[in-house]
């Protein structure tokens, strides 16, 4: 077994937010059955009792309790459904090219994978990539009904807004970090829940200094367990001697500290359409996308870059983009995109226009929803974006809505040569 101390040294050397073994080599996208481990039985347990997919039998001292989540579940999902996958479809399917690449990158993407779905039901690679760690999905077994029951109660809140307007709250995801049970693969499986897919393989990675990807052992897996568990105990002895002590987030001060082990920061799920043979993957990667972490810690982007072009999605993103501090992301956004879906929380026209884009609106857009973005240049820019085109309708929400609660989106794309 990898010591501890080595596998805090060999984390520290890669990147923070995961463990890769000091001696580990560079590991292709892809990847033979034998390699990381797979938690495929815990994947398939969180798809029926957290997101409430199929009707396999749950224990019977789990009964009450989880038909009492899925009542919620299934309704919440089924309206979802019938709005995005069924009744706007259409629009989806008119706006998004059919020639659009199948590899998708949704940067600041949290949780939401059920968008994605949404927008592109025929990618067959989404990169979702925020804050948030994809959590430690083998407690579920190990709960007693009682702790079921509230880690349950608390998923539907810290994800409520997600199944019911496609957004959520940075105060809900971070509190999704303490959560019993996986708040983030939670939310990955319900969006394959309401696409109708399932999953077929669960494993967890990490991204070396070239870009590569290291699906993590049993042995690094344990090592990692082992430093969650140091660490807990060293923030229970601070915060006896400081009452006001709050252990805080490794990639953002301000969000509260995971309770898992760092192993289970990014996470890769397998899946397929219920019925069909195609295996899809969703790859969640957990990483601060500000210029002063990725100068540090780069690896992500040549991940992605790696993937050529893509197409993108960006919406909720807290205006990020507006930003001169994410300047990186903004950058690779620009040099890879194909086509990008986005609100008003995408890259603005003074930075698109330049890199030899064109943006077509849909909707209303009066001004940014966030207050402190109202004062923006780059609100104005957008606000003329709007003005100067045609109108082109939006029937529903998808993201953020402006300043006068107005649905809106924008299409980014390359300007034809």
């Amino acid at each position: 077994m990898v010591g501890i101390r080595a596998f805090t040294q060999t984390m520290r050397r890669l990147l923070p937010v995961a463990i890769v073994l000091a001696t580990s080599a560079a590991h292709a996208d892809t990847k033979p059955a034998d390699q990381g481990v797979d938690f495929i039985s815990d994947a398939k347990l969180l798809y029926r009792v957290a997101a409430c997919g199929g009707t396999d039998a749950v224990d019977a001292k789990l009964d009450k309790i989880v038909t009492a989540h899925c009542k919620a579940i299934d309704k919440k999902l089924g309206d979802f459904k019938k709005a995005y996958f069924e009744k706007n479809h259409d629009w989806f399917t008119k706006i998004v090219p059919s020639d659009a690449p199948k590899t998708v990158v949704y940067p600041f993407g949290g949780g939401d994978l059920i968008s994605a779905l949404v927008a592109f039901p025929d990618a067959t690679d989404i990169t979702t990539l925020s804050l948030e760690l994809a959590g430690d999905p083998r407690r579920l077994k190990t709960l007693k009904p009682s702790q079921v029951q509230v880690s349950l109660g608390g998923l539907r809140a810290e994800i409520g807004g997600l199944i019911s307007v496609g957004s959520n709250t940075s105060e809900n995801l971070s509190n999704g970090q303490r959560n019993d049970l996986p708040a983030q693969v939670s939310s990955f499986l319900m969006g394959l829940v309401a696409g109708g897919y399932e999953p077929v393989a669960m494993r967890y990675f990490t991204i070396d200094d070239a870009g590569e990807l290291h699906y993590l052992t049993q042995a690094e897996i344990d090592a990692s367990d082992a430093e969650a568990k140091e660490k807990v105990q060293k923030d229970a002895k601070k915060a006896k001697l400081d009452p006001e002590y709050k252990a805080s987030s490794h990639l953002k001060a301000d969000w509260l500290s995971p309770n898992f082990a760092l192993a289970f920061s990014n996470v890769e799920i397998q899946y397929k359409k219920i019925g069909e043979d195609t295996i899809r993957v969703h790859r969640h990667i957990a990483w601060n996308l500000g210029d002063s972490y990725l100068t540090k810690h780069p690896e992500v982007i040549r991940y992605l870059e790696k993937k050529g072009q893509v197409t993108m999605l960006v919406k909720g993103a807290s205006y990020l983009l507006w930003r001169a501090d994410f300047s990186r992301v903004r950058g690779y956004i620009l040099d890879h995109l194909a086509w990008m879906l986005s609100d008003s929380t995408g890259v603005p026209p003074a930075y698109a226009k330049p890199a030899g884009m064109i943006q077509e609106t849909y909707g209303k857009f009066d001004g940014a929803f966030l207050e402190g973005s109202q004062t923006s240049k780059h609100n104005e820019d957008m606000i003329e974006l709007w003005k100067n085109q045609k109108k082109r309708p939006l029937p529903f929400r998808f993201g953020y809505v402006d300043m006068n609660k107005q649905a809106h989106l924008v299409v980014t794309k390359p300007r034809p040569k």
